[in-house]
């Protein structure tokens, strides 16, 4: 466990990343670290209204864009094209974090996260996911909850 500037405590769990594109780095990170699919969340960046906005779910779902708009006020939410939302976050896609992103963006965080007691997100590349508190990564964000994942 670790604690940064901040003072939040965290773990970080790096893991071995299975080559080439086009499969589910969430899903992948989960079983790699063995974790509950539902305790690992992915961010996803889209565009609501034409503002960015993330998305964080856990890998177990997708993102509902209808919920992610009305989360933030907005009338229409798209997927953003991957290779804008690495430039705009600074990450590569599989490896995209909520955290420490070169632009900050308004976030929402699926309200399932309430209910764990940790919570696991990318730490900034493939291969390598942070875990903590739930409440820590909300404030973190300065993210709002809403249920915005889809089964």
């Amino acid at each position: 466990m670790a604690a940064g500037r901040t003072k939040t405590t965290y773990t970080l769990h790096p893991y071995e990343v299975d080559g080439g594109d086009g499969h589910s780095y969430g899903t992948d990170a989960a079983d790699a670290i063995g974790v509950p699919h539902e305790q690992v969340f992915k961010t996803l960046v889209a565009e609501v209204d034409g503002v960015f906005t993330v998305g964080v779910v856990p890998v177990s779902s997708s993102l509902d864009l209808k919920a992610l708009a009305a989360a933030v006020g907005g009338k229409r939410a798209v997927m953003a094209d991957p290779a804008r939302a690495e430039k705009i976050t600074g990450y590569v896609r599989g490896g995209i974090s909520p955290l420490g992103q070169r632009k900050r963006l308004r976030t929402v965080i699926d309200s399932s996260v309430s209910g764990l007691r940790s919570v696991y997100v990318s730490a900034g590349r493939r291969g390598l996911q942070m875990e903590l508190p739930p409440e820590d990564l909300i404030a973190l964000t300065e993210a709002v909850t809403a249920p915005i994942g889809a089964n």
